[in-house]
């Protein structure tokens, strides 16, 4: 067994106090000693060195104490950074208005969320058609410190029954109860182990959901690749529950649905988070489960059906996806019909009061289209500006729709929908303290290395002068065809209201121009989102909204490997980096929890020499050099994440923390009972965005906010 030595970091901070006092703050750091051990694996021959594989085990009381000591120091860095208060005051006072989703109607009820301004959890309220307002289920009493959180919902057809998931300590494995909705009494038994599932009911007899089998070991950490489709009937036990599919094929993500008109059930399987499976089964019929795509080449979803015609969204032939129809008796893609064709800008479409609506989007912002079940095309909704717009779902009946609005400065409204006239009315505003007409977004368009035209979106409040000093955050994800659209954001506010310039950039990867976009940032080809985000960061830099050391690079989960990418390939470009909830150790990713479902853009390590060599020359975890100045680092991770282990933030900060050279702090914030971020409580939320402010302002040198 190898020891390392402990580390310290020396920095003192001058500040000054009344009557020109000089007042000093010790800022030094010493990092736990973290012990390495002489693990070694074995890769094409190649032997590579894990000396940190020990903090991977995370039921051990070692790693209990390690992340105890890590915390310690941590906290006690920022707890000296003299305007933290200030920010948390004022992201408190920010955050504290009423928040309320839009209405939907189940039976005589009708329900919406609601949250006072500060409360950890939403309240989920109903009124009754009288008007007669109360709360159904209030996730604040789940647990006393907020960190239980609602975690799925459906309701039968006529509204007397609902199924709602929770989560515990933010873990994707769920529990789901079942109430009547008339009296809020619990029926029959609580289902356990639910992961990755929505729950879907037909008629009043039972429901569909999805889960794995409980792994041996670690429940956060060992790997969950066989899911399968159950179904429960009410009144019965769960271990009686029916596999409906997944017993015989062995599938990593398995869903299933009931069509509103509740005739059939739809069945998607897919092996990773690209390309899936698509069946569907008669369900007043009983009859077999008939296969509608066999392969995982495409993706391929059902939006809604009339009697057996069926309405799909797919990019099969499509990168910027199609809608097209078939009949069940000819099902498969050879008779597919395309209902609203392929266009030059990505489709993201939703049904409501009988109605189908296209969501386009252009350059990463929404334009919204409305056709009848004919394929006629009925308007081009006019949106209040440009931005991000969400909704138009509904039951085939309903004679309203709701949508929402957002951009970087607009805080979310909610419009209420005439399907029939087309009229849109504000139906919530909420009331924020932030002056969105003093600031401005910018879109622009900058070249990345390979010459590939790359959008971005900076924010910054109007009159800012481009003179290479204002704090910026460069933000990213570019994976798993995700796009980045323009949100409002009562952290970004507070960062803008300091004087900061908010940047995110539309990543190849991402969803943001299809198909293409996306597999043009996946496997041998990953590198292109590291060059695209390090050519914005330089595209920053050279048009002086900042400098190298005024530039903070962020992003979670897949985001936190691009994070950890650049600021490895290029340590010099940015004063400060914050990787949250990363995934940092490329070689042994899709060894943990449901991580081999991500091989489709990432490849793996066992995959082929060629593919192993690409992963190691980029893995964060592996490309830590001895005698480098990295940025002042923040890594941000919770001890519950079962999604991207911990691990892999506490082994990249093992790494940094024993090979930093210079006076930039590598710390590591590390939330306990707190997962990959979904149901975070608004308290824990806000206590990390203030600890990233802080820390990121303070390690540019500055030392008071207004």
């Amino acid at each position: 067994m190898k020891k390392s030595i402990s580390l310290i970091l020396a920095v003192t901070t001058i500040v000054a106090c009344k009557k020109d006092e000089i007042k000093e703050i010790d800022m030094s750091v010493q990092y736990p000693i973290t012990k390495k051990v002489d693990t070694v694996d074995t890769y094409f021959g190649e032997q590579i060195q894990d000396p940190y594989r020990w903090l991977e085990d995370d039921r051990s009381a070692e790693t209990e104490a390690w992340v105890k000591a890590e915390n310690e120091v941590t906290f006690g860095y920022l707890n000296k950074i003299p305007f933290r208060s200030k920010i948390k005051e004022r992201m408190e006072k920010l955050w504290n208005y009423e928040k309320i989703s839009a209405p939907f109607v189940e039976g005589k009820f009708t329900y919406f969320y609601k949250n006072d301004g500060l409360q950890n959890q939403s309240v989920l309220y109903r009124k009754d058609e009288s008007g007669k307002e109360e709360i159904f289920l209030d996730p604040n009493t789940f647990s006393k410190d907020g960190t239980t959180s609602l975690g799925g919902l459906s309701f039968t057809k006529d509204g007397s029954l609902a199924a709602y998931a929770i989560s515990e300590g933010g873990s994707d494995w769920r529990k789901v109860i079942v109430l009547n909705t008339e009296t809020k009494e619990i029926i029959g038994d609580t289902i356990l182990d639910v992961k990755f599932s929505g729950m879907s009911w037909y008629k009043n007899d039972g429901f569909y959901y999805s889960s794995y089998d409980k792994p041996t070991g670690s429940e956060l950490s060992a790997k969950t690749d066989q899911h399968k489709l159950y179904y429960h009937k009410l009144g019965t036990k769960q271990t009686e529950d029916k596999v409906i599919f997944g017993l015989n094929e062995k599938r990593r993500y398995v869903g299933g649905y009931v069509t509103e008109d509740e005739n059939y059930l739809v069945i998607s399987a897919a092996n990773a988070t690209n390309g899936n499976e698509l069946y569907i089964k008669d369900l007043v019929k009983n009859g077999p489960i008939v296969n509608i795509v066999n392969n995982f080449e495409s993706n391929s979803d059902v939006i809604d059906n009339i009697g057996t015609k069926f309405y799909v969204s797919t990019d099969f032939k499509a990168p910027n996806k199609r809608i097209v129809t078939f009949d069940l008796a000819k099902p498969h893609q050879e008779n597919w019909v395309d209902f609203i064709a392929e266009t030059e800008n990505v489709l993201s479409p939703s049904t409501g009061g009988g109605y189908i609506f296209t969501e386009y989007m252009k350059d990463a912002v929404s334009q919204i289209k409305q056709y009848d079940y004919e394929g006629k095309l009925i308007r081009e909704i006019e949106l209040p500006g440009i931005g991000t717009a969400g909704g138009f779902g509904g039951k085939k009946e309903e004679t309203t729709l709701y949508y929402s609005f957002t951009n970087y400065v607009t805080p979310g409204t909610i419009y209420e929908f005439d399907p029939k006239s087309g009229a849109s009315k504000v139906y919530n505003k909420p009331k924020v303290d932030f002056k969105s007409e003093d600031y401005e977004s910018k879109q622009v368009f900058y070249t990345s290395k390979d010459g590939t035209k790359v959008p971005m979106i900076i924010t910054y409040k109007k009159g800012t002068e481009l003179n290479g000093k204002n704090p910026t955050i460069l933000y990213g994800y570019g994976g798993f065809n995700i796009s980045l659209t323009p949100s409002f954001s009562i952290a970004n506010a507070v960062w803008m209201e300091n004087g900061g310039v908010y940047a995110v950039a539309n990543l190849r990867g991402g969803g943001e121009y299809g198909k293409k976009w996306h597999d043009a940032g996946t496997q041998m080809q990953k590198q292109n989102v590291f060059d695209d985000f390090i050519a914005a960061a330089e595209y920053l830099i050279k048009e002086k909204y900042t400098s190298s050391d005024y530039l903070a690079i962020k992003g979670g989960s897949n985001g936190g490997l691009l994070v950890g990418a650049t600021m490895t390939q290029r340590p010099d470009l940015m004063k400060v980096a914050i990787p949250q909830v990363g995934v940092l150790d490329m070689l042994r990713y899709h060894t943990f929890t449901a991580g081999a479902g991500w091989a489709y853009d990432y490849g793996t390590s066992e995959q082929s020499k060629e593919m192993f060599d690409y992963l190691k020359a980029y893995s964060p975890v592996h490309n830590v050099k001895a005698g480098v100045q990295y940025p002042a680092t923040l890594v941000t991770t919770g001890d519950h994440d079962d999604r991207v282990v911990p691990a892999h933030s506490f082994k990249f900060a093992a790494e940094l923390q024993a090979k930093q050279t210079g006076p930039n702090p590598v710390l590591i914030r590390i939330d306990t009972n707190a997962g990959h971020g979904a149901g975070k409580s608004t308290e824990a939320i806000i206590n990390e965005q203030v600890d990233i402010q802080a820390f990121a302002l303070y390690n540019m040198g500055i030392r008071e906010i207004k």
